[in-house]
Formats: structure tokens, C-alpha cells, sequence
């Protein structure tokens, strides 16, 4: 057998941070490294090999780009939060968290196709040279390059606009105030999400994000301040995106999206506030540059 069990032990932790970014689930992912490891343990060579990583890691970026390429032949939308089990869901966020991995970039990573998923995550995350990415893919070091560059532009930052501070006059929210209050709802500082909040304001919601018998509409600062502290943990899963060329917060946990938050505002106060929830046809694009993982 070229791999040891303890050459593998040591790889795994890698293994596992790779197969996540190419596959957006932690579950699949052990599912990924599993297999490669039989592959490894199952191989016929007798000979050593001098990186077992590096080996092991491009074992386990074919084993995800087959997963990708079968999902795409399924027709399958991206992982929306809705659609995963909870206990995967909660391992998702706990690698999110515990890895310091981009919610953003998770989320926009369903927009690319399995090669350039393969090449962005394996050169631009963890720096792996394109002759082993073009061994991956079974394609030409310039092609491997190609696919890195595409998806670099896939995920790039939209074009700026009036949505930064001081748009009010524009009819776009004034993003000052849209951060503050983000801020504020995150912690559950019911007194500043009250200040930044009109007298008057308003929150939609659709019926099916709020637990049974909630108000799908909550009038006056106090009472949204309020609803707001209590789901501070959603908020703390929240990105900001565009969704369909609107600039918007994106409840995404563990990098699913689950809902989108919708923040007008009016006079230096935050007027109305929309929730609904997110569709397999929305479309995502980044508003800053992602932070690498």
C-alpha cells in the first residue's frame, strides 16, 4: 500500500477543508475523503510516495469533482439551508466557524462549474500548483489556468453603486445606516436597533420563515427591535450580497442560503425591513472582495 493509515491521520484535517469548499457540506466531504482513502488503500503499486498530501489531496479533488459533475448531470440547485438536514447544517456552520471560512464565498462557490470550483478552490485557496490541478481535471496546465481564471471573474465583486453612503437621494438604502443596525441586530442591542429604527417602520416577512402563528407583519421600532434581538442568531449567519442586482443581506448558515434580508431606509432611520426566503433561481454576486479562508 503507497499510503500509510498514519500518513492519511496526518492529511486528513486538509483533506476534509478542501473537500468542503468543492462540495459546501461537511457531510459529503467526510463522504470525499472516505473514498479517497479507500482508493489509496486499495491501490496496487507497491512503490512510496514522496508527498502522501499532495497525493491524497489530488486523489480527493477527483473524488469531488465527479460528486460536482454528478450533481450537475442531476440538475441539482445549490444547498439551499431549507433543504439540509439540520445535523448537517449545524456541522457545516461549526467548520465555517471553527475554520474561519468565508459565508460569502460559500454561498457564491455554487455559481461556478465543477472544473472551475476545482481549479479556483485548489489554486487560490490552498495554492496548489496548476500541473497538479490539470492532472486533476485530466486537462492541459493553460485549460487548468483558464478554468482559475473564470471563476475569478464569476466571483468578483459587482459593480459599484449608488447602494454605498449617502444614496438616499438616489432611492437605495443608505448603507451606514443598513450597517449599523446590522450591527446592532447581531448582539440583540435593542436600544440602538430602536434608535436607528423610524417610528413608523414596518417588517414583512413570509409566513414560512417565522415560527407557527408569527406575525408576517410587525409594525413600530420597539416591537421590531424586539422580534429582531430574538433571531440575533440568524442575523449572526447573515452576508452581504447582491441578490438579482440588489444589494441585500443573505441569512446563510454553514454557507446555505436560507433567507434574504431586504433593509430600506428614509431620513438616517431604517424604514422597512423585508424577509423572504431564498429561491434555487436567485441569483448571488459579491459587493467587496471575498475573503480567502
Amino acid at each position: 500500500m503507497p499510503i500509510t493509515v498514519e500518513e492519511f491521520a496526518t492529511a486528513r484535517p486538509h483533506l476534509l477543508s478542501v473537500a468542503h469548499r468543492m462540495l459546501g457540506s461537511a457531510h459529503d466531504a467526510q463522504d470525499a475523503v472516505q473514498t479517497a482513502w479507500v482508493r489509496a488503500a486499495t491501490a496496487r503499486s507497491s512503490a512510496s510516495i514522496g508527498n502522501p498530501s499532495a497525493w491524497l489531496t489530488t486523489v480527493t479533488a477527483r473524488v469531488c469533482l465527479d460528486e460536482l459533475r454528478a450533481r450537475r448531470r442531476r440538475n441539482e440547485g445549490p444547498l439551499l439551508a431549507d433543504t439540509v438536514p439540520a445535523a448537517d447544517l449545524a456541522a457545516d456552520e461549526t467548520v465555517l466557524r471553527s475554520e474561519d471560512v468565508s459565508r460569502a464565498l460559500m454561498v457564491l462557490l455554487d455559481r461556478l462549474t465543477p472544473p472551475q470550483r476545482v481549479a479556483y478552490v485548489l489554486h487560490d485557496l490552498f495554492s496548489t500548483p496548476f500541473d497538479r490541478i490539470a492532472e486533476v481535471l485530466g486537462t492541459t496546465v493553460p485549460n487548468a489556468k483558464q478554468h482559475a481564471s473564470r471563476a475569478r471573474r464569476r466571483l468578483a465583486p459587482a459593480l459599484p453603486g449608488a447602494e454605498e453612503t449617502g444614496a438616499e437621494e438616489t432611492g437605495r438604502p443608505d448603507q451606514r445606516i443598513v450597517e449599523a443596525f446590522m450591527a446592532a441586530a447581531r448582539t440583540g442591542d435593542t436600544r440602538r436597533m430602536i434608535q436607528l429604527l423610524a417610528p413608523d417602520s414596518v417588517r414583512d416577512a413570509e409566513a414560512a420563515l417565522l415560527p407557527h402563528g408569527g406575525r408576517t407583519t410587525v409594525t413600530g421600532a420597539a416591537d421590531i427591535a424586539a422580534e429582531t434581538a430574538h433571531f440575533r442568531d440568524r442575523i449572526r449567519a447573515a452576508c452581504r450580497l447582491t441578490v438579482n442586482g440588489t444589494p441585500m443581506y443573505v441569512i446563510a448558515p454553514g454557507g446555505h442560503p436560507f433567507a434574504t434580508i431586504g433593509i430600506n431606509t428614509a431620513g438616517g432611520q431604517v424604514t422597512r425591513i423585508t424577509l423572504r426566503p431564498a429561491r434555487a433561481d436567485d441569483r448571488f454576486d459579491a459587493l467587496e472582495p471575498l475573503a480567502a479562508p
